[in-house]
């Protein structure tokens, strides 16, 4: 597939990370209220709720699905029951903006797994605009001052959302290599709505084994039914559907460059819960992300 960035897919790879963002904001507002990985269940079953209207078909019994349910459980099982659930696992401990940080290692996962599952050639481009980029994550995490890196320490939920960057870099490789009809990348509501009938399936026994081997209660709140709205619609549902057609568009490997405006985002969202205005550093990251994703987009 000849992959090509354009303003239109650059939108829709910035708006998923923007949305992504918000969804560490709220993972980590409600985390007392609710266990992570049944946090997982309720907002991918809610999803789906909203998915089935308009991909219904798309599971008839002689559907387009079935044939397949082998990839699409794979799929699923990756990049909403593990990838998910273990950031939602990352913010029990963790900070959203560390999280969404360790998560900014993402293009250097995307080239060693494109290079060591898929033959990939990682070009000195795309090496030179992963380092701009982690650059400018790393700005962030300072505060603008190298030398606040060195009392950085990591946590189990770091830990965690390592391992979840994995998984998800596994997924976008095989969300665009995965041999799959047609009929059914062509419906994106049907599409994402095969990989979120497996995945719920996934996210759900693992929250029974989460429920079975922990004393963890839901505290029922409107904020935590707004909350659930949130992350059903907005990272969910809008944001799986605005990555899906911007990977399939500009590849897996420009595509991760742009998770690297998560943490920026999760930064200034952060600041402004606490009333904090963005600094300078914020702008100079946003320079060095952009710059890389830039550089390692060019032909």
């Amino acid at each position: 597939m000849n992959h090509r960035l354009t303003p239109k897919t650059a939108f829709l790879l910035t708006l998923a990370p923007l949305l992504w963002a918000g969804n560490a904001i709220v993972g980590r507002l409600v985390h007392e209220a609710v266990p992570p990985i049944l946090l997982n269940f309720l907002r991918w079953a809610i999803a789906l709720l909203i998915l089935l209207p308009l991909a219904g078909p798309v599971f008839r019994r002689d559907g387009p699905v079935w044939p397949h349910w082998r990839s699409f459980a794979l799929l699923g099982l990756l990049g909403i029951g593990i990838y998910n659930a273990l950031q939602y696992l990352a913010l029990q401990s963790s900070t959203p903006i560390n999280v969404t940080l360790v998560a900014s290692g993402m293009p250097v996962w995307m080239m060693l797994t494109g290079w060591m599952f898929f033959g990939v050639k990682v070009s000195r481009r795309q090496v030179a605009g992963a380092v701009l980029s982690i650059a400018g994550v790393l700005l962030v995490l300072a505060r603008g001052e190298w030398g606040h890196l060195l009392e950085l320490r990591l946590v189990a939920g770091d830990i965690f959302m390592i391992l979840a960057t994995i998984a998800w870099s596994l997924y976008s490789w095989l969300l665009t290599r995965t041999k799959l009809p047609d009929e059914i990348r062509a419906s994106w509501a049907g599409f994402l709505a095969a990989q979120v009938a497996f995945g719920v399936v996934w996210s759900g026994a693992f929250a029974a084994g989460e429920w079975a081997v922990s004393s963890a209660q839901v505290h029922w709140s409107w904020t935590l039914a707004a909350a659930l709205a949130y992350v059903a619609i907005g990272p969910a549902v809008i944001a799986f559907r605005c990555w899906g057609a911007g990977v399939q568009q500009a590849g897996p490997s420009v595509g991760a460059f742009f998770t690297n405006l998560t943490p920026l985002f999760a930064a200034l969202m952060s600041s402004a819960f606490l009333g904090e205005a963005p600094h300078g550093y914020h702008l100079a990251a946003f320079a060095l992300i952009v710059g890389g994703i830039v550089v390692s987009s060019r032909r």
